[in-house]
């Protein structure tokens, strides 16, 4: 018994196969550097070539993080230049293995996970991978996304499921707010704030909300408060002068602090801030990183019982929750999305963000001049 193609499968195949002809006849492809701080440049590199058990992938957007924005800055602690940077992406499946376990194929529009970890240090034996001692981020401690093919072991390679390309290019930073939210045990009826109305904080406030928490956000920016009130928060604080900020706090919890603080922003004092604000009993979560230390009493810790945790990148679970969730319309992760740049004006891009970061969320490049 045989089974005949139509039409359209056909022309689909073959219209594939001339796409990927194309490719493999390339040597060299086009791809992004930050080559020192405030330095950013594009330069022809050799195309990858697809290993067995990886996926030749085309970049469709890629997003700037706040890494990146530091790297470029020459704040960011994980950084050695010059280094391709990004790990927030979308991409189309190009090659894959046949009938692989995963079930990967061409043309599918997909994100991957970009921590890279061991597999055999203390924290990966034990299942923490996100935390792994030799951890290996794409864009900080190895080479990024931001080229116009990359290769990715499979097993790193998620289905968008049908998600814009654009928006799915978001879920990895989403990933990083939602897997600190989670750290910190945020559930319904919990009141929240979170320190940092930048991607992270603004994508912190949108996890804790859908987990049913009244949350606030506080930031030293006016501009970046009014952007944060788009996407549902109950209230903010402009954390203009720590006076301002502590009263603030005392008049939204009669005087209790927070039952949950997140600082999302990687500074001394708005780590300062996350412990001061948060109740006795409650819960401080770090996401943000820095380079700079804090001297502070840390006697409060113990006086408050506070519960203090770090976290750190995010876990397969957290990207595939999070596609359902945005796939339902269940969190507005488009509307993250407030400045899209062609590849070609990345050094553009990267100094607009440096010096307007208190209009701009989420930063995206767009790959398609390199595909048409």
């Amino acid at each position: 018994m045989y089974t005949t193609k139509n039409t359209t499968d056909l022309i689909l195949e073959n219209y594939t196969e001339g796409k990927n002809r194309k490719i493999k006849e390339e040597t060299t492809m086009k791809a992004m550097y930050i080559d020192a701080p405030g330095q950013v440049s594009i330069k022809d590199v050799e195309m990858p070539v697809r290993k067995e058990g990886e996926v030749l992938l085309k970049l469709l957007y890629g997003g700037i993080c706040g890494s990146d924005l530091g790297s470029y800055r020459g704040t960011f602690a994980y950084f050695d230049y010059p280094r391709i940077p990004g790990h927030e992406f979308s991409a189309e499946v190009i090659e894959a293995d046949e009938n692989n376990e995963y079930g990967i194929k061409p043309g599918m529009i997909v994100t991957c996970n970009p921590y890279f970890n061991c597999g055999h240090c203390y924290s990966c034996r034990h299942g923490i991978v996100n935390a792994c001692m030799d951890n290996q981020t794409m864009g900080c401690q190895r080479d990024g996304a931001f080229r116009e093919y990359i290769t990715m072991p499979i097993e790193r390679v998620y289905d968008g499921k049908g998600m814009n390309p654009k928006t799915l290019a978001a879920i990895e930073p989403f990933c990083i707010s939602y897997h600190g939210v989670s750290r910190a045990n945020v559930k319904e009826g919990d009141k929240v704030l979170v320190v940092g109305a930048g991607t992270i904080g603004v994508l912190a406030a949108i996890a804790a909300k859908a987990k049913g928490a009244t949350v606030y956000i506080s930031d030293v920016s006016e501009g970046k408060l009014e952007m944060a009130k788009d996407f549902g928060v109950d209230g903010t604080i402009l954390n203009d002068t720590p006076e301002n900020f502590a009263k603030k706090v005392e008049e939204l919890t009669d005087g209790n602090g927070f039952d949950v603080t997140i600082e999302a922003v990687g500074l001394p004092s708005t780590f300062q801030n996350c412990i001061d604000a948060c109740c006795f009993g409650g819960r401080m979560v770090l996401i943000g990183v820095g380079k700079k230390n804090l001297d502070f009493n840390f006697t409060l810790i113990q006086k408050k019982e506070l519960n203090v945790f770090g976290s750190r990148n995010a876990l397969k679970k957290d990207f595939l929750e999070l596609i359902d969730l945005v796939n339902e319309g269940k969190a507005p992760l488009d509307k993250i999305i407030t400045n899209v740049y062609p590849f070609h004006d990345a050094a553009k891009a990267f100094d607009d963000f440096a010096h307007n970061p208190g209009d701009m969320l989420k930063v995206v490049f767009d790959f398609s001049e390199f595909h048409k």
